[in-house]
Order: structure tokens, then sequence, then C-alpha cells
């Protein structure tokens, strides 16, 4: 398998360059998880890094490469984003906290 260099920024990883395993299509993940184990043997933190283009297109709309930026909240997102699809539950939402739709 190919891997490519590729640079984090934020996080606890600011300023690595880490290799990371491309896919089929010659492009790493989009999102990149690490696992951190937690010193006392509780379930592992994970930080989540979200893959951005590198700078912007040079003269010739060559692409020039990939970085990852540190993404705080963790959100797993990459879920498809169909028109007729459920909107995304709040972790703290209960069903019937929205505005009240019951006729009077």
């Amino acid at each position: 398998m190919k891997s490519q260099n590729t640079p984090f920024v934020g996080g606890p990883l600011d300023g690595r360059v880490l290799p990371v395993l491309l896919g089929v299509t010659g492009h790493p993940p989009k999102v990149y998880r690490v696992p951190v184990p937690d010193a006392a043997g509780a379930s592992p933190a994970v930080l989540v890094y979200r893959r951005v283009q590198a700078g912007p297109s040079g003269r010739f709309g060559l692409h020039p490469g990939w970085k990852y930026e540190y993404d705080p909240e963790g959100d797993p997102g990459g879920r498809p984003r169909w028109p007729w699809s459920k909107p995304r539950r709040t972790p703290g939402a209960t069903p019937g906290d929205g505005p009240d739709t019951a006729p009077e």
C-alpha cells in the first residue's frame, strides 16, 4: 500500500508530519482518528483530524496536496446528506423539544 507524509495542524499533533495510508483513489481518508490511551485504564480518548486542502491551487490548477486540521468537537460526520434524510439529533435532545406544532 502507498502512504503519503501528511502534516497535522492544531491539537496535540500540531507540527508533526506522519505517513498516512492512501486509499484506492490515491487520497488519504477524510477523517483521521487517533486513539490516545488513558493512564487509569479507562476507555481511550479519540483525537479527530479532518482532511483539508494544503493550500490554494497553483497557476495551472494543480492540487497542492492535503493536510489534517484538528477538530476539537470530534464530530464523526461523514454521513450522506440527502434531502430526505432526517436532521441530525443532538446528544441532549429529547423528542418534542422543538416548537409545539399541535393544533390548538
